[in-house]
């Protein structure tokens, strides 16, 4: 792999930290800005739509720009966004430095996905999609953790100065390394437009909106699910972020492994046992031992739906797939903004810190049965082409016999 990717993946974990860490400090926050917990929420759900609203907007922005020199400015704008959220003097200044974060989020990863694809040969893009991502999911396993730990003992703004400067790094990290990667000839916004008249690069949209939104219905509340339900000290959800960080990266790069050979399969069990986790969740979250096991699962389930539905939208949107690319970013980040609005809300209808399991099974379930019908129509599409073919050689056979005679 190229060391290019290591700067992507650099970029990933600063986007990663500051997307997943205030799962954990939303408590902290809560109470220093005065607001209810699934208030905090918006948090969450403010970052997400950022990411769906501006991973299209900053993509077509930078159509003019090159991807190298784009990657660049968007590094820029997490870090004004995350300063903007550590210096806030009220929770609404940090819901607009959340937002101002998140605009460079869905175009990063969209923009990086094609980058390290073009970076590889072609069976390889899954596997170079997933090392993008890697910095994603160690986030996770290093930068949460870490970032909670610090928002806990010394206050959450230090985490977010901490992440800004994550950014910095980043920043410098793609300067140096990644190369200058042409833009494609010919291809305008028009043509990235006309990637969303494929129905299956919205099929796998809303994959990716139902699937990751079931994972994030869970983890958004995790942190009062664990205190008030399983009984665990404040302290001890780090390392419970931990272990969904570890079975996030297991799970990513399973994804990333398995997805060049057999992409629908590996969707198939990975949602369906995202479903029936989630469900059980409801139940393991009351065992300490059980709820740790579940989380992890539901990392590594969540994650290894991440390389083959990038890459799916990457060849069904081929010639054009930069906007498709970062919308289905945003389409991350549509589901978790809807997951975590649908606990907030059973939540607050009282039916308790486990509900949101729930949830998030529905979503995941959904997800599963789009995925059923994106194959079957795929082999409808398939027979159909495959009789047009045949019936055209046939024609073409008799005319030739007619020709000889």
């Amino acid at each position: 792999m190229p060391l290019a990717l290591l700067a992507l993946a650099i970029g990933a974990f600063g986007i990663g930290t500051t997307e997943f860490v205030i799962m954990g400090l939303l408590p902290e926050v809560a109470g220093d800005f005065g607001v209810s917990i699934p208030t905090a929420g918006f948090l969450v759900t403010g970052y997400a739509l950022g990411v769906v609203f501006g991973a299209p907007l900053m993509t077509v922005l930078g159509t003019k720009i090159p991807r190298k020199r784009m990657l660049m400015l968007l590094m820029g704008l997490f870090v004004v966004g995350n300063l903007l959220s550590a210096l806030a003097p009220t929770f609404a200044v940090m819901l607009i430095g959340r937002v101002v974060a998140s605009l460079a989020h869905g175009a990063f990863f969209g923009i990086g996905s094609v980058v390290a694809a073009e970076l590889v040969a072609p069976d390889k893009k899954a596997g170079a999609i997933a090392t993008m991502f890697t910095g994603l999911t160690v986030a996770n396993v290093v930068g949460v953790p870490l970032g909670t730990l610090v928002g806990q003992s010394v206050g959450w703004r230090v985490t977010f100065g901490i992440v800004a400067a994550l950014g910095v790094v980043g920043l410098l990290g793609i300067a140096r390394l990644v190369p200058e990667v042409p833009r494609p000839e010919g291809v305008r916004l028009r043509h990235e437009l006309a990637a969303f008249k494929n129905a299956q690069v919205l099929l796998a949209m809303a994959m990716t909106v139902l699937g990751f939104g079931g994972v994030f219905a869970a983890i958004t509340y995790i942190a009062p699910m664990m205190t008030h339900v399983a009984g665990f000290a404040d302290g001890t959800v780090t390392w419970l972020l931990v272990l969904f960080g570890l079975g996030m990266v297991g799970g990513n790069l399973v994804g990333g492994r398995y997805a060049d050979r057999a992409l629908m399969p590996l969707l198939y069990v990975s949602l369906g046992a995202l479903a029936v986790v989630l469900a059980l969740f409801t139940l393991t979250a009351h065992h300490k031992v059980l709820a740790a096991v579940t989380i992890t699962l539901i990392g590594a389930l969540g994650f290894a739906t991440v390389p083959p539905l990038q890459k799916r939208v990457l060849d069904q949107a081929h010639g054009a797939p930069t906007l498709a690319s970062a919308v289905n970013i945003g389409a991350f980040n549509l589901g978790n903004a809807l997951s975590a609005w649908l606990g907030g809300l059973v939540i607050s209808a009282g039916l308790g810190y486990t509900a949101p399991n729930w949830v998030g099974a529905a979503l995941a379930g959904a997800a599963l049965l789009l995925a059923i019908l994106s194959a079957a129509l795929e082999r409808r599409d398939r027979v159909s082409s495959a009789v047009v073919a045949q019936s055209v050689s046939t024609a073409a056979e008799q005319r030739a016999a007619t020709v000889r005679h």
